[in-house]
């Protein structure tokens, strides 16, 4: 009988244990909200809350204190404080061991040279067209094959046409006319012949070799490479039909295909390197930028003029060219590993002298043997992580924060906080809660 009574008494006991233990929990969760609304009753003495926010993501801002979406404990943002205290904070022996490295932003002037490929032609400005004046036939070609070099006033070609002949008999007939109306006339034919394409010097020996020699000899207008031969001798021409065409190789052409907004513009300087000149370097510059871009690489195509001064380079070579743009003004530079680019926006992440990191959005210029540009967000002397970034992001869940990074929201728009309301729950049946 004395055991079922210690049997009895236990039970009793265990039970009155149980009920006091589900008693105390109600009354801490009851207490839960008032606890959490401590700190915003406390704002006479510590400052005014400006708003909550989650320190893993300290761009969001909540009304109200509570759970954040990401199930973190918000902490109130009070008027006196500074906002460079939020942030991401990492222990120094886990910043260590993660690898994290970090530089100094430098402030200086990025060298916006660029090295792009191209390739060799012709300078069409210096294209000549040797043609007919007057019908004629082509009695004899001094030059019969394309690519041969010619110097300026070296005969091409030779062309005898009636058009011709009875204009410079008719000017030789008036050499030694001496009435006013005679001159007038003979100023007349001189004028012709020179309509008709001959120069003075090729009237001259018309003149002279009269009655024995009426072919006229076409020459050279200027020195170069005749491009093509388009008349065979005892061909018949027409007027205007070209028979040869020249070009000149004082300078080349160089058609380079440019990355979109890169600083180019013309009268850029240029330096140029061939394989077939090793140790040599041409120079030039740029003359325009075409109005044409390439819908498949998104390039634009630049016309280079490079400098030939000894007529080494030729048409179809392959340069090197290398471009000079204007200096530009000194601004932040990061190394490029410190450059964070999700497509919609370009981030960096700062170190503070007190173990805080934090993202910051920049806007990105050129980047230059290993160098990027900033040009907004960052004044230079911030210390920007260059290594581990994806460690970081893994450690203090950062990934979030990056991929949440917006302007605040407006006060009365401003997101509830996961844990600040939490619905009341149902009774459950039999008065259970």
């Amino acid at each position: 009988m004395n055991r079922a009574w210690s049997i009895f008494a236990a039970i009793l006991l265990a039970a009155a244990l149980l009920l006091a233990g589900y008693l105390g929990g109600r009354h801490q969760s009851a207490a839960a909200p008032s606890a959490a609304n401590t700190p915003a009753s406390a704002t006479d003495s510590a400052g005014k809350v400006l708003y909550w926010y989650d320190p893993m993501l300290p761009e969001q801002h909540f009304p109200k204190p509570g759970l954040s979406p990401m199930g973190m404990e918000m902490v109130p943002k009070y008027a006196d404080t500074d906002t460079a205290q939020a942030g991401v904070s990492i222990d120094p022996r886990t910043v260590e061991n993660l690898g994290l490295r970090t530089v100094v932003v430098q402030r200086r002037v990025l060298d916006r040279s660029l090295r792009v490929p191209g390739t060799i032609s012709w300078d069409l400005r210096q294209a000549t067209t040797v043609s007919a004046r007057a019908d004629g036939i082509v009695t004899h070609l001094d030059v019969r094959a394309p690519f041969t070099t010619v110097v300026t006033g070296q005969p091409l070609a030779e062309l005898l046409s009636a058009q011709w002949s009875s204009a410079i008999a008719e000017y030789a007939a008036l050499l030694q006319a001496r009435s006013p109306d005679a001159q007038a006339l003979r100023a007349a034919a001189h004028q012709r012949l020179l309509v008709l394409g001959l120069t003075g010097s090729d009237i001259r020996t018309a003149v002279r070799g009269h009655g024995t020699k009426s072919a006229v000899i076409l020459r050279a207008p200027q020195a170069g490479v005749v491009v093509t031969v388009d008349v065979r001798e005892g061909q018949r021409v027409n007027a205007g039909q070209t028979l040869m065409t020249l070009n000149g190789l004082s300078t080349v052409w160089v058609e380079a295909e440019l990355p979109q907004a890169d600083g180019v513009a013309a009268g850029t300087p240029v330096t140029a390197t061939v394989d077939a000149q090793p140790g040599r370097i041409f120079h030039g510059t740029v003359e325009a930028l075409l109005p044409q871009v390439d819908t498949v690489s998104r390039t634009r195509r630049a016309r280079i003029v490079l400098h030939n001064p000894d007529a080494t380079l030729a048409p179809g070579m392959f340069a090197t060219v290398t471009l000079h743009p204007a200096a530009g003004s000194v601004v932040p530079v990061v190394p490029d590993g410190a450059v964070i680019d999700t497509g919609a926006a370009t981030r960096v992440i700062v170190a503070d002298s007190n173990g805080h990191f934090h993202p910051l959005v920049v806007r990105a210029g050129h980047s230059v043997d290993g160098y990027t540009a900033i040009l907004s967000g960052l004044q230079g002397g911030e210390r920007v992580v260059v290594s581990g970034q994806f460690l970081l992001d893994s450690e203090a869940s950062l990934s979030g924060a990056l991929g949440r990074l917006s302007a605040p929201a407006p006060a009365d728009t401003m997101p509830a906080p996961a844990g600040s309301a939490p619905p009341p729950m149902p009774d459950m049946p039999g008065g259970q809660p």
